[in-house]
């Protein structure tokens, strides 16, 4: 079966291109020679977005839906990977969507014989049961949205086990970056398209929280798929990403990056979320997830390291302030340097070796 395209580079289906993380993994594969072919509903007026934000690229843009079984099988012919980016709209009926997208994916990947390449994260796991977690901690979902991620990497094991259906499972914390408007930094912190002068943590300031850099952990998975045909039909990695010791820490790094001393912390008003959840779906699933707030869970990326030699690794500041240009929250006037440092996917010293809230959405 042949996994590259007719000029010889190896193709590469992303659904949920216009996602946060999607769009960092395909802007990675562009920059290291992959072909990217994506889904979606309406490719002309898709396409039209990326290009106003990314300029013009070879990006095939294919007709369909994520919960079209056939959609997804067509749009996998001759692909290397299939890197499953979709999520729920509006964090929303995770049972009702991720599952049945899911089935369609592993359907894709078993037909075409790609590698399915899947963005996990740290719902699996209880937060009191340790602080620090490796591939192997025991996975004991606290929340509903936990025991749906459980289920999922285990539809992908019982496929590897059963029908030999290759994938690929690395886990990370929460996302934040140049391509993920919706984020807990972008839609909690701070407000979009203005001077921040003020910081709204969701958390308790003396408690660690564990981020992913999105350019990060896109180059990583690019990593990670050119030496796929070494893994086994299913593997795991931990990205350990940004971990942050205390909230504070954060608060005062925004606060250098804007070139303030210091920056107002107020409390996130979890009480107006509180009242407003029997009637609002949204703050219902954000309460769910609260306790990673107050909670401290670090991802162990040992193994990541082991096998790559390094975990790709964007300074902090750095970070922040390609994030925060963004967003319009700096005065430099320098927001375009945030996408293209996307564009150029960089690879950087490796992070010391040892989730998300909101990913994006269904093409």
């Amino acid at each position: 079966m042949s996994y590259s395209t007719t000029d010889g580079r190896p193709l590469a289906l992303v659904t949920g291109l216009t996602g946060g993380v999607g769009g960092a993994v395909g802007l990675a594969l562009l920059a290291r020679g992959w072909q990217v072919r994506t889904l979606h509903r309406d490719p002309l007026q898709a396409r039209a977005l990326w290009a106003r934000r990314f300029g013009s690229s070879s990006i095939e843009w294919v007709a369909g839906d994520a919960l079209d079984r056939a959609s997804q099988l067509a749009a996998a012919r001759g692909a290397q990977i299939i890197f499953h980016g979709v999520n729920p709209p509006r964090y929303r009926n995770w049972r009702k969507w991720a599952i049945p997208m899911l089935g369609h994916a592993i359907e894709a990947a078993r037909v075409s014989g790609a590698r399915l390449v899947f963005p996990g994260n740290v719902y699996n796991f209880d937060a009191g049961a340790a602080r620090v977690f490796s591939e192997t901690a025991p996975q004991h979902p606290t929340t509903r949205k936990g025991q749906i991620r459980v289920e999922m990497e285990q539809m992908l094991r019982d496929a590897a086990s059963q029908d030999r259906v290759r994938s690929l499972v690395v886990r990370a914390g929460d996302f934040f970056g140049p391509t993920q408007p919706n984020s807990w930094l972008a839609q909690g912190l701070v407000k979009p398209g203005r001077p921040i002068r003020s910081i709204t943590y969701p958390g308790d300031l003396s408690v660690g929280h564990t981020w992913a850099y999105l350019p990060d952990l896109a180059a990583t998975l690019v990593d990670l798929a050119a030496r796929e045909s070494e893994l086994p039909d299913f593997e795991t990695f931990h990205f350990r990403g940004h971990w942050i010791e205390e909230g504070r820490e954060l608060c005062a790094t925004i606060a250098r990056v804007c070139g303030a001393s210091e920056i107002p912390v107020r409390r996130f008003p979890w009480w107006l979320i509180q009242a407003g959840a029997p009637f609002v779906g949204l703050f219902r699933e954000l309460l769910e997830m609260r306790y990673l707030w107050d909670t401290p869970l670090e991802l162990d990326n040992s193994k990541l390291v082991a096998f790559l030699g390094r975990e790709t690794h964007t300074p902090l500041e750095q970070a922040l302030k390609e994030s925060l240009a963004a967003l319009g929250c700096l005065r430099e006037g320098h927001e375009g340097r945030a996408e293209r440092a996307v564009l150029a996917a960089p690879a950087a010293p490796a992070a010391p070796g040892a989730h998300e809230a909101l990913k994006g959405a269904r093409p």
